[in-house]
């Protein structure tokens, strides 16, 4: 059964978003403060799981989605070594970018992709969307009053004040928002990497959780930069698409 024309909503959460969180759980294990009690080279056993499973994923999605993963590699490596080894916004265990995170960016863009992308969700998006915004704004919420995470809260009211116009973008950014908290909640509770008390460890005034609830709106510029990308290696049919795009929507206009 295909994930993206699946009529279950269970089952396309599950094959998109459901394996990615269960690869993390597993994948940030195998460099966590666990196996190195038993071992010194925890980091190693965590990069071989992400290539194999970035190789798996890679083999499976079209040439298109390919495509994009390699630019999120790309732009994912560019963006790691400048926020963590340059500026410092946050800090690997050893103090390096680990070989498992640029392509670990890649298969995050790809599930929440594919879970936007999929017939059953896209069916009942607007009761998702609802309860994501709500679950969201909650979420950051306790983090400011429980953790004073006022740096977590700012940017995610910015990341729903944004959103409140996007709505073609807005089911893929607010699952994208869900699925980059889950995975900073994993990574820093197994000290795979760890944030400043502050925004940047700089702005006194913006203090900060570890990790901030919305640090997600970073990650957008990854799915900016990914898309650009491929706008850029074909402008033709990027234009074609937009033409088509609206003349549908001009045909549904004339309906209603």
């Amino acid at each position: 059964m295909s994930l993206l024309a699946s009529k279950s909503s269970f089952y396309a959460t599950s094959k998109s978003l459901g394996a990615l969180y269960l690869f993390i759980l597993f994948g940030l294990f195998l460099d966590s403060f666990y196996m190195l009690e038993i071992t010194e080279d925890a980091q190693i056993y965590a990069n071989i799981s992400m290539f194999i499973g970035f190789l798996i994923t890679f083999w499976k999605v079209n040439r298109r989605v390919k495509e994009q993963m390699i630019s999120a590699v790309i732009i994912a490596i560019i963006g790691e070594y400048l926020f963590s080894i340059v500026l410092g916004m946050y800090t690997y265990r050893l103090e390096n970018v680990p070989h498992y995170v640029p392509p670990g960016h890649a298969l995050v863009y790809v599930a929440v992709l594919y879970f936007s992308k999929a017939k059953s969700i896209i069916k009942n998006r607007i009761k998702i969307e609802r309860f994501l915004a709500i679950f969201i704004f909650i979420y950051a919420t306790v983090f400011l009053v429980f953790k004073n995470d006022v740096f977590g809260f700012v940017m995610t009211i910015a990341t729903l004040f944004i959103l409140r116009k996007k709505p073609r973008e807005r089911l893929f950014y607010l699952t994208m928002y869900i699925s980059v908290a889950y995975l900073e909640i994993i990574g820093t509770h197994y000290l795979c990497w760890e944030w400043p008390a502050t925004a940047w460890g700089v702005f006194d005034f913006l203090p900060s959780h570890n990790p901030p609830s919305g640090i997600s709106f970073f990650y957008f510029l990854l799915d900016l930069g990914t898309l650009w990308l491929y706008k850029q290696r074909h402008k033709i049919a990027w234009s074609r698409m937009k033409i088509i795009r609206k003349i549908r929507l001009n045909d549904s206009n004339s309906i209603d």
